[in-house]
């Protein structure tokens, strides 16, 4: 059985695909769906203090490597930029992208994704401690197309993230180790991004930037914004994610 590896995004957890992911198993796959290091329930926020993006790269790319025969990558968000990460370390069968956070030398194209960055910088230049979740921008702008009570189910479970990883995905210029570098050149697997048409936390955009970057194929989804996991029509978000791996397995068999 073919395993999908999802990555969730910045003050999530393994959570974040609970509906998600129930297609991929209905179609035969293998789902795992890890909490990056310190997003466990439970954990403390001092778990992701220091924690780097090169640190959850290196985690997920050993996950995918433990698989008895290369995994399906599947990020979401900053889950999106550390698959992309994860890609160059460890062998896949393939890459999904669900409005990731651009690598080292994308430039973000929206007013929102300039001002969140600034707003990053504002923290500290030397910063290295847990930033906890801004719940009102959550709500407004990556969860809001959700149906109140599953949006607010989402926002109380919310977690702390690391300061360091979300300054290095934000804010690459200010980092010296280009820690978030993909490198140049066309990922080795296939890959597919997927933007939504409203999205402002990851502009279509910058989305599109990223497929050119990593030489993925690129599709907006109509209506929708960032939340493309579990917003109204993250079934056809799925289903496209679905045709398309199944079209690019065949091929590769």
């Amino acid at each position: 059985m073919t395993a999908i590896v999802m990555v969730h995004g910045a003050f999530c957890g393994g959570w974040a695909f609970d509906q998600f992911r129930e297609p991929f198993e209905a179609a035969g796959f293998e789902v795992i769906a890890p909490d990056l290091r310190g997003h466990e329930d439970g954990a403390r926020g001092a778990a992701v203090v220091g924690v780097s993006m090169s640190d959850y790269a290196a985690d997920i790319a050993r996950l995918c490597a433990e698989q008895a025969e290369p995994p399906i990558l599947l990020g979401h968000s900053m889950g999106g930029l550390v698959a992309q990460l994860a890609a160059r370390r460890a062998a896949i069968q393939a890459l999904v992208l669900l409005a990731p956070s651009p690598p080292w030398g994308v430039v973000g194209s929206s007013f929102e994704e300039a001002a969140t960055a600034f707003g990053v910088q504002m923290i500290g230049p030397f910063s290295s401690g847990a930033l906890s979740p801004d719940r009102g921008l959550m709500r407004a702008y990556s969860l809001d197309r959700m149906p109140k009570p599953e949006r607010e189910a989402a926002v109380a479970r919310l977690r702390p993230e690391s300061a360091m990883a979300v300054r290095e995905t934000l804010n690459w210029w200010l980092d010296p180790f280009m820690t978030t570098s993909v490198g140049p050149g066309a990922i080795a697997a296939p890959a597919l991004v997927i933007s939504g048409q409203g999205d402002v936390v990851h502009s279509p955009a910058t989305a599109r930037a990223v497929a050119e970057r990593i030489g993925a194929a690129f599709q907006v989804m109509p209506g929708m914004s960032h939340w493309l996991v579990g917003e109204p029509g993250w079934d056809v978000v799925a289903q496209t994610a679905l045709r398309w791996l199944a079209e690019e397995l065949s091929l590769a068999a």
